[in-house]
């Protein structure tokens, strides 16, 4: 279990990704929603999102809305940066870790390096 725990023997980029992860700020689920038609009283902004099964929808400030916004970006960057990370050990583990014989070297689709 060393071996997955010595973090200065990841590659670079692989610890500059980590460091990406650990600088972003409030992450948040969901969608959000402005609507802003003449005659229904000015602009009004939602939020919808899953909580369990159910999907839920919350009547937002212009500031909750411009907050959130930012939010679900951060999210979204959290699972670019994660996927790049999942890529990078799969990719890791079948070139550096010895497996099975092959007769064929792995295609980078099934490393996942599309």
């Amino acid at each position: 279990m060393t071996a997955l725990k010595n973090i200065q023997g990841l590659p670079p980029r692989y610890q500059r990704l980590r460091q990406k992860l650990s600088k972003i700020g409030w992450i948040a689920l969901g969608s959000l929603v402005e609507r802003n038609k003449p005659g229904q009283g000015g602009p009004r902004y939602q939020w919808s999102r899953r909580v369990g099964s159910k999907t839920v929808t919350v009547a937002l400030s212009a500031e909750q809305f411009s907050w959130l916004k930012q939010a679900i970006s951060n999210q979204r960057e959290v699972w670019d940066v994660l996927v790049e990370l999942q890529q990078m050990t799969a990719h890791h583990v079948l070139e550096n870790i010895s497996g099975p014989a092959r007769r064929k070297r792995l295609s980078n689709k099934k490393l996942g390096l599309n």
